[in-house]
């Protein structure tokens, strides 16, 4: 059997007691109750992901929709440059 490898951004994060994993290169995320589960989870789920859209036969389409680039046979996901805090002021309305 033929395998695909991708090397993804995943952003982890923590929500309250859980860990977050995120890739925006996917817009997938899933959750662990620690670092090392989420990712495992985060592995799991992106292979799913990737499985489902090789048996309908839409990797390319949705790989594109998420700004992939396809050089020959290969897809490149978006670079991510930073992940930085931005602080945001919105007037409120009293």
């Amino acid at each position: 059997m033929n395998k695909i490898n991708y090397t993804l951004p995943v952003l982890i994060f923590k929500e309250d007691d859980l860990f977050v994993a995120y890739t925006p290169a996917l817009d997938l995320s899933t959750v662990g109750d620690t670092y090392d589960k989420a990712l495992k989870n985060f592995r799991e789920a992106s292979g799913i992901f990737f499985e489902e859209v090789l048996k309908k036969g839409t990797l390319e389409e949705v790989l594109m929709e998420y700004g992939w680039k396809k050089t020959g046979k290969t897809f490149e996901p978006p670079i991510q440059i930073s992940s930085e805090p931005v602080n945001i002021t919105v007037p409120s309305r009293r």
